[in-house]
This record gives C-alpha cells, sequence and structure tokens, in this order.
C-alpha cells in the first residue's frame, strides 16, 4: 500500500506523495494521488504541496494564451498585449482564490459525512486543475473565432 507524505514519515518533508495508479507515471501520480489522512491538518498540507504545481501549470498555460492572443492582436493591427499580461495577472489570483475553495470543500465534506464518503481531496484537485486550465485556454477559442470572422469580412 502506498503511503501520503502526510502520514508516512519517511517521506522527505514537502514531498508529493506517490499517487494511486499501480506502476504509475509522474503524471498519473500528480493527477491521481493518495488523498490527505482525514485530518483538517493533514488535507491543509496535502493541498498546499500541490498549489506551486498547480500555479507553473495554470501560469504556462496562461503564457501560451497571452502569446496566442498578443499575436492574434498583433495581426489585426492591434497592441495591447500589455493589457493581456495584467488579466493573465489577475486570473492567476483568481485561480489561487479559487484553489483555496478546493481544502475548504473538502474539509466541509469530511465534516458533513465523515467515513460515509469517500475521500474527495484528488477529485475535486483534478476537477479545478482542468476548469481552470479550460478557463485560462477559452480566450484563444474567442479570439481565433473573431480574427476568422474579421477575415471573412463578417464582424465590425
Amino acid at each position: 500500500m502506498k503511503h501520503d507524505a502526510t502520514t508516512d514519515s519517511t517521506a522527505p518533508a514537502g514531498a508529493l506523495a506517490r499517487g494511486i495508479v499501480p506502476g504509475g507515471t509522474f503524471l498519473a501520480d500528480f493527477l491521481y494521488p493518495a488523498p490527505a489522512a482525514r485530518r483538517v491538518g493533514a488535507i491543509i498540507g496535502w493541498w498546499e504541496r500541490r498549489r506551486l504545481p498547480y500555479n507553473l501549470i495554470i501560469g504556462g498555460t496562461g503564457l501560451v494564451t497571452t502569446a496566442a492572443v498578443s499575436l492574434a492582436m498583433a495581426l489585426n493591427g492591434e497592441s495591447e498585449p500589455l493589457m493581456w499580461f495584467r488579466a493573465a495577472g489577475f486570473w492567476l489570483v483568481a485561480a489561487n482564490v479559487c484553489y483555496a475553495l478546493g481544502p475548504a470543500a473538502e474539509i466541509a465534506l469530511e465534516k458533513l459525512f465523515g467515513r460515509s464518503l469517500l475521500p474527495a481531496g484528488p477529485l475535486l484537485f483534478r476537477a479545478g486543475l482542468t476548469a481552470a486550465v479550460g478557463v485560462t485556454l477559452a480566450p484563444i477559442v474567442f479570439v481565433t473565432i473573431a480574427y476568422i470572422a474579421m477575415a471573412l469580412g463578417i464582424g465590425p
């Protein structure tokens, strides 16, 4: 049985735990981690160990979106990339505020349902990460549609 770093005294301090996927890769271990021990401190620690990778993923996705939108704007004769960098900074703060809802929701579920509900942390983490990446990439879709519409003479 694999251990979570929050309960395994042999794991290095601050280490991410091995996941629950047998023979899993780093990505499988990251997306399907072993849940935290069912204590408030362990749950918060479990989430905080994943905050930096979450921020790196969202930040990298935001850079891709900013570059794509800036390119589309430059091709369209507009040049306001600074606005997109400000929006990206705002989004990173907003994503972290939403991230803080993960441990709060998991703790609330633990208090409400106790042992009758399986630990929700890994599922909440995957769902939140997926939603955040999707929202971060969404402007590329909208700007691409607008660019194509303008190129076809459909837009303003």
